[in-house]
């Protein structure tokens, strides 16, 4: 049985991290384990006072519980927070217990321990960076609040431009472009909310494996994790830059390339483009340069994409396809946005730019939308537009001019 209790001995001390204190807490034996986590030699913590590896971070009050427990003849447990001899930190769960002689009084102490240094670590770590995501994310949230503000004042000052031009022509016409606009604002609003869900479910499954990859102690993995959430964050923030940039009101004519119109045109529209599985084609030299103003060609070329992505929605997932090409002729730029949608009807061909002319349900347009981009394209862009059936669909051409395109308007 004597043997037997000391392979159980040598077991525990080879596994654990052991010492014994007399009754004052003085060390009689350390383990080569207790030597190893606290940096001392087993001559260095003999017949010093325990508390020679106590944390100055550790409150006296826990201290002051663990000898109320121990001088009961009870058995104290907790995860300590210990110093090491090189000043560096570590945890342990420690599990103390009162030896009673054979008189039923306490002759020594004996403390079992093993580290948990990594887990604590890793769980504060984890911590921090949860804390770091809850800051970037209250951060994007004032931000939206802060662009949302601006893009109500923007959304004003737009409104009191419509009024304006309304006074120079009638009240049917301002009625007009104020539908237009809101209508193209809430489409585009749309958007934005159908290309922040993908997002918002990424981050709450990015947090779940953070939380998981805790649990297995991965450092790189909730690295990489963390990264990727800042990463999504950031795309959710650009996103409501591109809508922002969108509305801003322009009052004078610049140059503009027209690539940037298409491509932030194509932005705003992802999500309803994707979820209609509508391939988009484009083909436009990069330092194509037009003169006018570039957010009112935004928003008639984006009034020409609904349309075509709306008169798709017959065809076969598979086949449906919008081309947008553009090219300088006879001192005019040509932008081309055509469709396979099937082309529209000879007999209303010469009606699709009237106001309030429109072959969808009532329900599904205002049939202002190619009238307002009419308007745009002549009157405020001094400029032509036709549309034609071509190649199984319908081609609208925008000719706008070019005027001062090359004054000062360059690729860097």
């Amino acid at each position: 049985m004597g043997q037997e209790l000391n392979q159980y001995k040598k077991a525990i001390e080879q596994s654990n991290i052991v010492s014994k204190t007399d009754i004052d807490g003085i060390i009689t034996f350390v383990n080569d384990e207790f030597c190893k986590i606290s940096g001392y030699s087993e001559k260095e913590l003999i017949g010093k006072n325990h508390n020679i590896v106590r944390h100055p971070d550790v409150p006296k009050s826990d201290f002051k519980l663990l000898w109320d427990t121990i001088l009961s003849k009870k058995t104290f447990k907790t995860t300590a927070k210990n110093m090491s001899k090189n000043g560096s930190t570590f945890y342990v769960n420690t599990t103390i217990a009162p030896i009673l002689d054979k008189n039923g009084d306490i002759q020594e102490f004996i403390a079992i321990r093993y580290d948990v240094t990594s887990n604590i670590m890793l769980t504060e770590a984890l911590k921090n960076k949860e804390e770091e995501l809850s800051l970037l994310n209250s951060m994007l949230e004032k931000r939206i609040q802060e662009q949302t503000r601006k893009l109500r004042m923007l959304n004003q000052n737009l409104e009191k431009r419509i009024t304006k031009e309304a006074e120079k022509n009638r009240e049917k016409d301002r009625l007009m472009f104020q539908q237009a606009r809101l209508a193209a604002m809430g489409e585009t609003i749309g958007n934005i909310a159908h290309q922040w869900r993908q997002p918002l479910s990424e981050l709450g499954i990015v947090i779940f494996t953070m939380k998981k990859c805790s649990a297995k102690g991965d450092k790189k993995e909730i690295q990489k994790q963390y990264d990727h959430a800042k990463k999504v964050i950031a795309r959710m923030s650009k996103t409501i830059e591109d809508f922002r940039n969108f509305f801003n009101p322009v009052k004078d004519k610049n140059n503009f390339f027209v690539k940037d119109v298409i491509d932030e045109v194509l932005s705003i529209l992802e999500g309803s483009l994707s979820k209609a599985a509508i391939n988009v084609n484009i083909k436009i030299d990069e330092d194509i340069t037009a003169y006018g103003y570039k957010n009112e060609l935004s928003q008639a070329i984006l009034n020409i994409v609904i349309n075509a992505k709306d008169a798709l929605s017959h065809k076969p997932a598979d086949e449906r396809e919008i081309k947008i090409n553009s090219k300088y002729e006879d001192g005019f730029v040509l932008i081309s946005i055509a469709d396979n949608a099937g082309g529209i009807d000879n007999e209303v061909m010469d009606k699709i730019f009237e106001p309030y002319f429109t072959t969808k349900h009532a329900s599904s347009g205002t049939g202002l939308g190619l009238y307002i981009v009419k308007m745009i394209i002549e009157n405020s862009m001094n400029g032509a537009m036709c549309v034609k059936n071509q190649d199984g669909g319908a081609n609208f051409i925008i000719k706008i001019p070019i005027q001062g395109s090359n004054n000062g308007t360059e690729r860097t």
